[in-house]
């Protein structure tokens, strides 16, 4: 792979198990979908 950075890649260990690597979310993305969607703890 060129860049693992930003590339979502699973290293396959054994017996089930995975090293999941993924790209981190930029924080202007996280605070635009917090803005647009704030949803957490809604209750309905």
């Amino acid at each position: 792979m060129a860049n693992d950075s930003n590339l979502y890649s699973a290293e396959y260990i054994g017996s089930g198990t995975f090293i999941i690597k993924k790209p981190k979310r930029s924080p202007r993305k996280r605070r635009q979908s917090k803005l647009k969607g704030p949803n957490r703890g809604m209750r309905k």
